[in-house]
């Protein structure tokens, strides 16, 4: 997958005191995506921009393009 998480998005989202347990009561991010994002897969660029309001912070701040060996 040339699109990967630059960081632990859940420590992240923790640390900024959004644990996964405010996450779904709140209804910030469904249980799919989390779960998606638990196993480095990518998520709908909707959850990106939720991540990123959460955070602070931009889309390339949480993930980057990395070529394929192919």
């Amino acid at each position: 997958m040339p699109i990967v998480y630059k960081i632990d998005v859940l420590s992240a989202l923790k640390a900024a005191g959004y644990s996964t347990y405010r996450i779904r009561k709140e209804r910030l991010l469904g249980e799919a995506t989390l779960q998606k994002i638990r196993n480095n897969e990518p998520v709908s660029w909707e959850n990106i921009s939720t991540i990123c309001k959460l955070l602070n912070c931009q889309p390339g701040d949480i993930m980057e393009y990395v070529e394929d060996e192919g």
